[in-house]
């Protein structure tokens, strides 16, 4: 962490030029790190998994892989790197969305979270599963331009109550725990 005028700068590579997804870690460590300057900056990373994750352990994945491309593809001068994951399964209760996040910190310990479910429609569910992009079908049902870079399918479901940058800011914060207080981990 470099520091600049007596405070604390944190610098964080985010695994996607995706907005919601550079907003969200630079909120969640505004949050966790409230005294020191976020620096966020994106880049794009490779998942190694489907465009559309249908499974937890896909979607789990997915983040962690894009964490690690970040750590392996930096500057050394970085000391977060981060990644989002949104994804779908199908559970007991019926199919939900969710996402993973990833924090990876400059020595390469890796932190991971999860978000809560968001169920989906069952009509949804079946054009996830005949391959469709959940952003598409929601811009396509709900007559939306790139939802995926404004309040998500989140957004639309809750009426905005939640959005997808919300629940990253808040999967992501969780997953600094053991960041913020090592000694216990």
């Amino acid at each position: 962490m470099v520091t600049k005028l007596g405070t604390t700068v944190i610098r964080i590579r985010v695994g996607s030029t995706n907005p919601v997804k550079v907003n969200a870690a630079r909120h969640a460590f505004s949050q966790a790190y409230p005294n020191h300057i976020i620096h966020c900056e994106g880049q794009h990373a490779p998942s190694g998994v489907a465009d559309q994750p249908m499974t937890e352990a896909d979607t789990r994945l997915g983040a962690q892989n894009r964490a690690r491309y970040c750590f392996e593809n930096a500057s050394s001068d970085m000391n977060f790197f981060v990644a989002m994951e949104g994804g779908v399964d199908a559970f007991e209760e019926g199919a939900a969305t969710f996402a993973y996040v990833a924090i990876m910190d400059d020595k390469g310990k890796l932190m991971t979270g999860r978000s809560a479910n968001l169920p989906l429609p069952n009509k949804i569910y079946q054009r996830l599963q005949a391959n469709e992009e959940l952003g598409i079908v929601m811009d396509e049902l709900f007559n939306t331009d790139n939802i995926r870079q404004k309040g998500g399918a989140i957004g639309l479901l809750t009426n905005h109550a939640a959005t997808r940058e919300s629940v990253y800011t808040q999967a992501l914060v969780l997953a600094l725990a053991p960041a913020l207080h090592p000694e216990h981990y």
